[in-house]
C-alpha cells in the first residue's frame, strides 16, 4: 500500500481519518491515549505546511441524528491544547471553509452524524474522498469496518495512503504473526473460547506456548477433567477446548483464586484438584513454570487478562503477569482494552514493545483475517 512518505504532501490539503473515539466525561476527553497515537502524522502534516481536516466517529449515536453527547467538540478542544491552535469543528462536508479557516488543522463533525456511513455509501465515500488531495486512512482501530470513512472513501479517493500510526501497527503485528522470532509465548484471556477461538486457533499453529486466563482458562481447566464449580464457562466449547488440548501448547495454572460471590466472600487460594460446588475462579496464579517460559521466550503476544482484575482481591494474576511481561527482553505485542487498561494499572507502557490500539481490529488482525480498510489500501496502489 501506499504511504505517507510515498507522496508530496508539502501545502496539500488531507482529509486524515483517524481514531478518537476517546472517553468523555463533563464535555473534557478523560483519557487522550488514542488521540495521542494520531499525534506523528499530524505533526507531519504541519511541518509540511498541509491543511488537515480529521474525520473520526465517537460513540454509537443514531444515524444521520446530531447527539450533543456525542459531539467531537470536547476532542477538538483537546487537539488545540496539544498542538496550541485553534481548532474548527465541521458541520458539513458541504461548508466553504474546509481547508479555508482559521486554523490548519480542523475536524469534522461526528462522521456516524452523517447518512451513509454505516451502510458503507459511495455517495458518502465520494464526498470525503474529493475533498482534499490525499485521503490518509490512519485509524487502524476502525480497520475491520466497512463502512463510509473506512473504505469507500480510500476506494473513491483520487490518492490514498497509509498513516503513520497505521504503517507502524501493522508492522508490529506482522511481527508477531508472520515474522516472531521463537520461543514465542501467546497470552490469551478473557471471558469466552468463543469470541477468541480463531485467534486461538491461528497462534497455536504458531506459537510455541500458549498462557490462557479468565473465562477462557476454565473451559480448559473443565476440559482437562477438573471440577469449577460455579465458574464462568462454555459447555459448548469442552470439545474444540480438548482438541487444542491434545497440541500440548496451553500452559494451565496450578493454583486458583476462588470465591463463592464476585464480589469477594471466602477468597481462597486452592489447587485445580480441590475447588468446590459453590466456588467461581476469579483468578489464577502464574506457575514457575509459566514465569519460566515467558522470560525465556523471544516473542510474547498478550491479549486479555488472567482474572477480574478490576476488582483489587482478584487482580494479582494479572499485576503479576504484566510485571513479568516488563522485566522480559523479548518482543512483546499488547493489544485490547482491558490489556492496556491492566498495563496502566501495573507497569510502565514503554516497559511493552508495543500496544496496539485496536480491539476488534487487533484480533481479527492477528487471526489472519485481512481487514477492509488494508484490502483497500492495497487496491489502490
Amino acid at each position: 500500500m501506499h504511504k505517507l512518505s510515498d507522496f508530496n504532501i508539502e501545502n496539500k490539503n488531507l482529509t486524515i481519518r483517524v481514531d478518537m473515539n476517546v472517553p468523555i466525561k463533563d464535555g473534557m476527553v478523560v483519557d487522550q491515549t488514542r488521540i495521542n497515537a494520531c499525534i506523528p502524522t499530524i505533526e507531519l502534516a504541519l511541518k509540511k505546511n498541509a491543511n488537515i481536516l480529521l474525520v473520526s466517529h465517537l460513540g454509537r449515536p443514531e444515524e444521520g441524528k446530531h447527539d450533543s453527547s456525542l459531539s467531537l467538540i470536547p476532542v477538538a478542544k483537546c487537539i488545540s491544547e496539544i498542538f496550541q491552535v485553534p481548532v474548527d469543528v465541521i458541520n458539513s462536508l458541504d461548508d466553504i471553509s474546509i481547508f479555508n479557516g482559521s486554523s490548519s488543522i480542523q475536524i469534522l463533525e461526528n462522521i456516524r452524524f452523517f447518512d451513509g456511513e454505516m451502510g458503507n455509501k459511495d455517495s458518502l465515500g465520494k464526498s470525503l474522498a474529493n475533498i482534499g488531495d490525499i485521503y490518509v486512512f490512519d485509524a487502524f482501530g476502525t480497520s475491520h469496518r466497512e463502512q463510509a470513512s473506512t473504505h469507500s472513501a480510500i476506494i473513491n479517493s483520487k490518492a490514498s495512503c497509509a498513516g503513520l500510526l497505521l504503517e507502524k501497527e501493522i508492522s508490529a503485528l506482522t511481527k508477531a504473526l508472520k515474522n516472531a522470532e521463537s520461543p514465542f509465548v501467546a497470552v490469551i484471556g478473557g471471558a469466552k473460547v468463543s469470541t477468541k477461538l480463531e485467534l486461538i486457533k491461528n497462534i497455536n499453529l504458531k506459537a510455541d506456548s500458549i498462557i490462557v486466563g479468565g473465562g477462557i482458562a476454565n473451559t480448559f481447566i473443565r476440559a482437562s477433567g477438573y471440577e469449577i464449580g460455579k465458574s464462568l464457562y462454555e459447555e459448548s466449547m469442552l470439545d474444540i477446548a480438548s482438541e487444542i488440548l491434545e497440541g500440548n501448547k496451553i500452559m494451565l495454572p496450578e493454583k486458583v483464586i476462588t470465591s463463592s460471590t464476585f464480589e469477594g466472600e471466602n477468597i481462597q487460594e486452592k489447587m485445580l484438584s480441590d475447588i468446590c460446588e459453590d466456588e467461581m475462579i476469579l483468578d489464577q496464579s502464574l506457575t514457575a513454570a509459566m514465569k519460566e517460559t515467558l522470560i525465556n521466550s523471544k516473542t510474547i503476544l498478550w491479549n486479555g487478562p488472567l482474572g477480574v482484575f478490576e476488582n483489587e482481591s482478584f487482580s494479582k494474576g494479572t499485576k503479576d503477569l504484566s510485571k513479568t511481561i516488563a522485566g522480559c527482553d523479548s518482543f512483546s505485542l499488547a493489544g485490547g482494552g482491558e490489556t492496556l487498561t491492566a498495563i496502566n494499572n501495573f507497569i510502565n507502557k514503554d516497559d511493552v514493545s508495543y500496544c496496539s490500539t485496536g480491539g476488534g481490529a487487533f484480533l481479527e488482525f492477528m487471526e489472519g483475517k485481512e481487514l477492509p480498510s488494508i484490502a483497500a489500501l492495497k487496491a489502490k496502489n
